[in-house]
């Protein structure tokens, strides 16, 4: 992570949760370090920093899990269309993915979509 010319490695296992939300007793001690070590950083800086970590990490997990982790963001935070929607273009890019199948068939059958659901669920059996 950069902040300005400055590269530091943040721990990933500060962030928790498909959402990377920062675990506050763990970041505290990593921002501690940060300060003894540059003792130029302000708190602002601190929280861009662990900000812009955030993000990039959601974007990892996002990668790791071709496009799971998002979409599983989305259902828990009560946004199941969108969920489908990141879904589908995840799937435009690897249609061959099982397990995006498996999720979207999921979804469409919680939100009501059934028979959408059994297709999509049909497809992902097919590429096992």
């Amino acid at each position: 992570m950069t902040h300005g010319k400055l590269a530091v490695n943040v721990p990933r296992n500060i962030f928790k949760g498909d959402g990377a939300t920062i675990d506050k007793e763990k970041a505290a001690a990593f921002r501690e370090i940060l300060k003894q070590r540059y003792p130029w950083l302000t708190d602002n800086s601190l929280d861009v920093l662990m900000e812009k970590a955030r993000k990039t990490v959601v974007e990892i997990r996002n990668e790791e899990t071709n496009g799971l982790s998002v979409s599983r963001e989305l259902e828990s935070q009560g946004r199941p269309e969108e969920a489908i929607k990141h879904l589908r273009r995840r799937l435009e890019m690897d249609a061959d993915d099982p397990d995006l199948w498996y999720a979207l068939g999921e979804l469409l059958c919680k939100t009501g979509k059934t028979e959408e659901g059994y297709r999509a669920f049909a497809r992902g059996r097919e590429l096992f």
